[in-house]
C-alpha cells in the first residue's frame, strides 16, 4: 500500500535474541512471529522429508468424482436448442422510423471560403448524430432475444462418488539426512556483510536507500529521525492541498521546539512595541519653551553647550584665544593718532 501511493516509507525488520521477530512499516507492525517457526523457508530444516524414490503405484485411484456410469441421456434432451431466441411477443414501436437513418450532414456548417473543390475534393457536411433517433428509435427493427427455456446444453452424465477412491497420494516421510536442530541462531550467526532485497510487484520505480544494521534501537531510530523524518516531512509540506496553517502545525508536530519559535515570533513585536510606545520619554533634563526662546535671543549657554564644551576643551581654548585678539585689536584702534607738527 505504501509503495502504490508513491510516497517515502520506512521499513525495518527487529529481531530479538530469543528468536522472535517483528517488521514494521511507517511503525506500523505488519507482520511479527519466531524466525524458527513461522518463516518459510524455516531456520532448522524439517526433521521427515518426502521419499524422492516412493512413487505412486499405477493402480492408485485418486478422483474422487466419477461420472455416473448407469445415467444415459434423456429423450427429450436437445443439445441442439439455441441458448436464445426471438421474443415472439415483441412489436414494432409505432413511433419507429425505419427509413430514418442514425446520422446525417450537419445542417448549420457550410463550405469554407478558402475551399478548392479542384484542390481539396468535393466538400461535404461533417456527421452529426440525428436529432430525430435520440430515443433510438430508427434503422430496421428487430425483436429482441430472451433466453430459450427449452435451451439444455450439451448433455452429461452426473458425477457420484467414485467407489475406488484411494484419496490423495502422498510420499512416504523418511528421516533428513541434513536435519539439525539450532535453538539459537544467533549465537551461530556469521558477520553480516550485504543486504539484499527480493520484491516481486508490478509496481515500477521502487527505489531503497538509507539501509542501517545494528543492534541499538535508539541508534536506529536517532539514524531515522535524521534522514527519513526530514525527507518524511519535506514530501509532507510540498504536497498539494495543505495551507501555510496546516504546514506549520504539521511541522511543529514533527519538531516540537517549533512551538517555541512560533511563540517567539508572536510575543516579540508585541514586546517592542510596548517598550518603544509605552515606556519612551526624556532621559535627560527637561528644558522649558521660554528658557529655549531665551536661549535663541541671548546666545545663552545651555545644559547642551556646557557638555560639548565638557566634552571639546581645545574648542573652549580657541574661543578664548580669538576674543583675546578681538580685544587686542579695539585697544589698538581706540590710542590717539599723533599730531604732526608745521
Amino acid at each position: 500500500k505504501q509503495w502504490y501511493q508513491r510516497r517515502v516509507a520506512i521499513t525495518a525488520g527487529i529481531l530479538e535474541a530469543d528468536g522472535t521477530f517483528e517488521i514494521l512499516v511507517d511503525n506500523n507492525s505488519v507482520n511479527s512471529g519466531s524466525i524458527l517457526t513461522d518463516m518459510t523457508p524455516t531456520i532448522n530444516p524439517p526433521a521427515e522429508i518426502d521419499d524422492p524414490d516412493d512413487k505412486k503405484p499405477s493402480d492408485w485411484d485418486d478422483q474422487e468424482k466419477i461420472p455416473d456410469p448407469m445415467a444415459t441421456k434423456p429423450e427429450d434432451w436437445d443439445e441442439t436448442a439455441p441458448k436464445f431466441i426471438t421474443d415472439p411477443d415483441a412489436t414494432k414501436p409505432d413511433d419507429w422510423l425505419d427509413d430514418e437513418p442514425e446520422y446525417i450532414a450537419d445542417p448549420e456548417s457550410s463550405k469554407p471560403e478558402d475551399w478548392d473543390d479542384e484542390e481539396d475534393g468535393d466538400w461535404e457536411a461533417p456527421q452529426i448524430a440525428n436529432p430525430k433517433c435520440e430515443a433510438g428509435n430508427c434503422g430496421v427493427w428487430e425483436p429482441p432475444q430472451i433466453p430459450n427455456p427449452e435451451y439444455k446444453g450439451k448433455w452429461a452424465p452426473p458425477l457420484i462418488d467414485n467407489p475406488n477412491y484411494s484419496g490423495v497420494w502422498a510420499p512416504r516421510k523418511i528421516a533428513n539426512p541434513d536435519f539439525f536442530e539450532d535453538k539459537t541462531p544467533f549465537a551461530s550467526l556469521m558477520p553480516i556483510v550485504a543486504v539484499g532485497i527480493e520484491m516481486w510487484t508490478m509496481t515500477k520505480d521502487i527505489m531503497f536507500d538509507n539501509i542501517i544494521i545494528t543492534d541499538s534501537k535508539e541508534t536506529a531510530e536517532e539514524w531515522a529521525a535524521e534522514s527519513f523524518n526530514k525527507k518524511a516531512l519535506k514530501e509532507k509540506l510540498a504536497s498539494s492541498g495543505e495551507g501555510m496553517i496546516d504546514q506549520a502545525v504539521a511541522l511543529a508536530t514533527e519538531n516540537p521546539v517549533m512551538w517555541v519559535v512560533y511563540a517567539a515570533i508572536v510575543i516579540l513585536p508585541v514586546v517592542l512595541i510596548y517598550f518603544l510606545c509605552c515606556r519612551g520619554g526624556s532621559t535627560g533634563a527637561e528644558v522649558s519653551a521660554s528658557d529655549v526662546g531665551e536661549a535663541k535671543k541671548t546666545d545663552k549657554v545651555t545644559p547642551d553647550d556646557e557638555a560639548e564644551d565638557e566634552d571639546m576643551p581645545g574648542l573652549e581654548d580657541e574661543g578664548e584665544e580669538e576674543e583675546q585678539e578681538e580685544k587686542a585689536e579695539d585697544e589698538k584702534e581706540e590710542e590717539p593718532v599723533p599730531k604732526r607738527r608745521t
